[in-house]
């Protein structure tokens, strides 16, 4: 046990000593804090008409196509969400010198042909994000559609009839019913993903780097192979642990300063996100890092020159897009049974199983199976590593293949 955490702790400060790892720390926490005030940047670059009442835009009827009607807009001006001024002293010319003098932010100039009613969008420069506002438009649709339907003498109680509003809502048939939000959901698998990703490759790297550099020889001179292996899974570990935990706290803190109620509550709803499930995430971040951390040892010590360790990863790399891409894209049908499926290999239930907890269709039964399921693999893997590495450590031939570490794992067997 000693050895274990000489090993462990080694590691450990030889990471966060690195400037790469320090300067990725300034880097993710920097986008982190201009992400969340992102905001407010773009409030200094908004036009001076985009005030709390909304986009001014000018409605022009020239030809009183609405007969005085459109003056109605100024009432819905709250639900629109626009700030709505309705002209018929100006021309199509002089509103178009107002935008460009940004009077004005846009302009809605209403026309008629013989191809029928003609509406103009007028804005200033056509970008990326530019778009027709269809609120606006179909009121004003609605607008004339009434105007015209009460020139046929329908009464005001025909009218309200023939504009019965239709209350449309979904719901599923299914007997666990899904809940919560399913950006907050992909945005907690995304980072497990990461974080056990990236510190997993971490341990292949590692492993190879000492032992193109000789100083595996020393390290299996002094303790065990498995001690190496575990010693090193888990101080990679603590490491991805820390810079995860650091980075949610970050954020969360900029979300709370940065991000206003009723902006951070319409975007990402946090009351699924309970002590419970963190402490759930927190466990199957562990334990997926753990397998793959595992899986990336083997392929390490496989390898004879630091050129090759991108193709020796290649089928654990695959292996974790194949586990990862399973549970998020069964997101869109939690309670499908491949989601179900995805909760229960273990190469994808650390990305899916906290879904599921935070959507509240999963048992206490199904978790502990998971991770049961998980645990079994990762002996199995972890036995089949460390009995491969402690033959292939010391090899600096050519890279092993498959075949190879069958035989060296026999070997070790007899």
């Amino acid at each position: 046990m000693k050895d274990l955490w000489l090993v462990a702790s080694y590691t450990f400060k030889d990471l966060v000593k690195r400037k790469s790892f320090i300067v990725s720390n300034i880097i993710i926490l920097a986008m982190v804090i201009i992400g969340f005030n992102i905001p407010n940047i773009l409030k200094s670059f908004v036009d001076v008409n985009v005030t709390e009442e909304g986009t001014k835009i000018v409605v022009l009827d020239t030809q009183d196509l609405f007969e005085g009607t459109l003056e109605t807009l100024n009432q819905y001006q709250e639900q629109i969400g626009y700030n709505i001024q309705v002209k018929k002293d100006l021309t199509e010319e002089q509103v178009k010198e107002q935008i460009k003098a940004e009077e004005i932010n846009e302009a809605i100039v209403i026309s008629k042909s013989d191809n029928g009613i003609n509406i103009n969008y007028l804005v200033k420069s056509i970008g990326m994000t530019s778009s027709i506002p269809q609120n606006v438009i179909t009121t004003i649709q609605d607008t004339y559609k009434n105007l015209q339907i009460s020139k046929l003498n329908v009464t005001q109680e025909q009218l309200i009839k023939i504009n019965q509003p239709f209350n449309i809502e979904m719901n599923q048939v299914e007997e666990k019913e899904a809940g919560g939000n399913i950006l907050v959901m992909m945005i907690l698998s995304l980072v497990l993903f990461y974080a056990i990703y990236f510190y997993a490759y971490q341990v292949s790297t590692s492993i190879t780097t000492e032992k193109t550099s000789k100083i595996i020889e020393t390290l299996v001179t002094s303790t065990s192979p498995r001690v190496i292996v575990l010693g090193k899974t888990i101080g990679i570990g603590l490491v991805g642990l820390m810079q995860t935990a650091v980075t949610v706290i970050v954020a969360l803190i900029c979300a709370k300063i940065c991000v206003t109620q009723e902006m951070l509550e319409s975007i990402l709803d946090l009351s699924n996100f309970t002590p419970t499930l963190a402490i759930t995430s927190i466990i199957y971040y562990v334990l997926g890092y753990s397998l793959f951390a595992l899986l990336y040892a083997l392929t390490g010590s496989t390898v004879a020159k630091p050129e090759d360790i991108q193709s020796a990863n290649g089928p654990v790399a695959i292996l974790t897009l194949v586990g990862f891409y399973l549970s998020y894209f069964t997101m869109m049908n939690p309670t499908s049974e491949l989601n179900a499926f995805a909760s229960m290999c273990p190469i994808s239930s650390p990305f899916c199983m906290p879904f599921r907890i935070m959507m509240g269709i999963a048992s206490a039964t199904d978790i502990l199976i998971s991770i049961a399921i998980l645990l079994v693999t990762i002996l199995v893997v972890a036995k089949v590593s460390i009995k491969i590495y402690s033959s292939a450590i010391l090899n600096y031939g050519s890279k092993i293949n498959f075949k190879d570490m069958m035989k060296m794992y026999k070997n070790k067997n007899d």
